[in-house]
């Protein structure tokens, strides 16, 4: 299969974003802001020189697919995924931001990221092996690598605009957002990742974490709590680990549907994770871009666009 050229930049109307990210550009239209996921791919906090074809569009439609799942649970941010709908200055670059773009309401992002775990791994699993919690949370002693917890906790993070973003207590959480908004994040976060993961169990994944972002709608007279909508991304292989339910055994870390060959490359290459960035094979490209699509396709039911 002819892989597409990956879309690495972006500009509209012949202008670049107004901000970006390691993966999406944001063009600012006003209360509005398109956010363009490209086919950027980072790993050990760089972005590496290759992109992964449709790999933003993937982020753009798994989260499209969650955003109306659970519109019910609390509102989202997305405005319109139909470029014919966007601003006028985006319309001539419809072909480019069809399937990876959205038109969404301007909010005021929380600085912390709202992390759910269900299962110990990552950060979380080195944390209870060095001290038996997670973020100050106490587990049950004996647990192993990759066990499902008792129940799903919440483990709000710093955001690193490089670097890795930083766990930090609910305390501390509390401070930066105050407690109302960090109790209702709390809430959302926890019953969102309940949603996600009983879907995705369903379809065959295991989520075994992942994180949302939350931000305030413009103050309207409410109290700051309840303008609380999610934003960003949600339950996509970029925020979250997927791990296929088949070959699930604690004790080891998982295989998973994320940049798992990314990482296994540029291990095995001894890259000492500093610039220059390395750029990937072609068989890696190939084969991160088919589990990314895969992923897509078990959790949605859908072709991708």
């Amino acid at each position: 299969m002819q892989l597409a050229v990956p879309v690495l930049h972006t500009t509209i109307a012949r202008h670049g974003p107004s901000r970006h990210g390691k993966v999406r550009d944001i063009y600012e239209f006003g209360d509005r802001l398109l956010i363009v996921a490209t086919d950027r791919i980072s790993a050990f906090d760089y972005v590496l020189g290759s992109g992964i074809p449709d790999k933003g569009k993937v982020l753009t439609q798994i989260s499209t697919f969650w955003f109306e799942r659970t519109t019910r649970i609390v509102a989202n941010h997305v405005l319109s995924t139909d470029p014919r709908e966007y601003p006028e200055e985006a319309r001539p670059d419809a072909d480019m931001l069809a399937g990876r773009s959205m038109l969404v309401r301007r909010t005021a992002p929380l600085p912390i990221e709202c992390v759910a775990r269900g299962y110990l791994s990552g950060s979380g699993w080195k944390d209870y092996a060095a001290t038996g919690a997670v973020c100050g949370i106490r587990l049950p002693a004996g647990l192993c690598e990759s066990d499902r917890l008792p129940s799903p906790i919440f483990t709000p993070a710093t955001k690193a605009e490089s670097g890795h973003d930083l766990n930090i207590g609910e305390a501390e959480a509390g401070r930066l957002v105050g407690p109302s908004v960090l109790a209702r994040a709390r809430a959302l976060t926890l019953q969102l990742y309940a949603e996600g993961a009983a879907h995705a169990e369903s379809r065959g994944i295991i989520v075994a974490d992942t994180k949302f972002e939350f931000g305030l709608l413009p103050d309207d007279g409410r109290p700051d709590e309840h303008r609380l909508i999610v934003i960003d991304e949600m339950l996509t292989p970029d925020s979250s680990r997927f791990w296929p339910r088949d070959s699930y055994r604690p004790g080891r870390p998982q295989p998973s549907f994320d940049k798992q060959f990314v990482r296994d490359y540029l291990e095995a290459i001894k890259w000492n994770k500093q610039p220059p960035v390395p750029s990937l094979p072609d068989e890696v490209v190939a084969k991160t871009r088919e589990k990314y699509v895969e992923a897509f396709r078990r959790l949605t039911g859908r072709e991708l666009a």
